[in-house]
């Protein structure tokens, strides 16, 4: 079943309709994609190459943190690792876990947030 909800939130998602938008979610205004060095040792070994390349490449630190990096392509900016020619996530299957939880974040438990990404998301459903 591709219709997914979870406690707490007033949507449903339409996993289904996840490719209708074009990525929304991996592009447009500037955001933090937070990746633990767990992910980022995942991630590198997915891509072939070594921990301290891909924090070189692919990561900025943040504080204590490290986010994933943009690119800033036609006045807006897109994850690094999302394929504009083909509207996909280059590293889907082992993709950080804020992407998995997407839009089952707690800021989207605010109904304000929520309506400003259902303008662009059209696989949440509002119940």
């Amino acid at each position: 079943m591709s219709i997914i909800s979870q406690e707490g939130y007033s949507f449903k998602f339409d996993s289904s309709k996840c490719f209708s938008c074009n990525g929304a979610c991996c592009r447009g205004e500037s955001g933090k994609v937070w990746v633990l060095i767990e992910e980022m040792e995942k991630i590198a070994n997915f891509l072939g190459i070594e921990l301290e390349e891909f924090k070189r490449d692919f990561v900025k630190k943040e504080g204590e943190r490290y986010s994933l990096k943009e690119i800033k392509v036609k006045g807006e900016y897109l994850c690094i690792f999302f394929n504009p020619s083909t509207c996909r996530c280059e590293i889907y299957p082992i993709r950080p876990l804020q992407c998995k939880q997407f839009p089952f974040w707690p800021s989207l438990k605010n109904k304000k947030n929520l309506y400003e990404v259902c303008k662009e998301c059209k696989a949440i459903l509002l119940s």
